[in-house]
């Protein structure tokens, strides 16, 4: 599994990811690091087969409306310490992936996982 990591979430977010075994990449690791459009964001994804991790709304939106990105994971953790949001990562990132052998679009939250149909 490939994921997307958006410029709002921290870049030790692909490490957590990467530790469990999965491929990830943050904006900053794109030419245009944090300053990349939400429309080449959806490229890289597209292209490459990739997850877009994301607080931002502009995404569901996108989504919502036309389908881009492919699949969706929407961390709805609000303002939330990094040590804090890696523990959540780290206890729900088994379902993730589970939940992304069906679904498309998965919402993160503090204390749940929400599979969106």
């Amino acid at each position: 599994m490939r994921f997307l990591v958006d410029a709002q979430l921290p870049r030790r977010f692909c490490e957590w990811l990467t530790e469990a075994g999965y491929d990830a990449l943050h904006t900053l690791d794109l030419p245009l690091g944090n300053r990349t459009t939400d429309n080449e964001i959806l490229n890289v994804a597209e292209r490459e087969q990739r997850i877009v991790v994301t607080k931002d709304d502009d995404f569901v939106q996108s989504f919502m409306i036309t389908g881009r990105p492919a699949s969706l994971l929407l961390v709805s953790t609000g303002n939330i310490a990094n040590d804090k949001l890696e523990v959540i990562v780290k206890d729900h990132v088994a379902e993730i992936v589970h939940a992304f052998a069906s679904a498309s679009f998965v919402e993160l939250g503090r204390d749940s996982l929400t599979v969106h149909e």
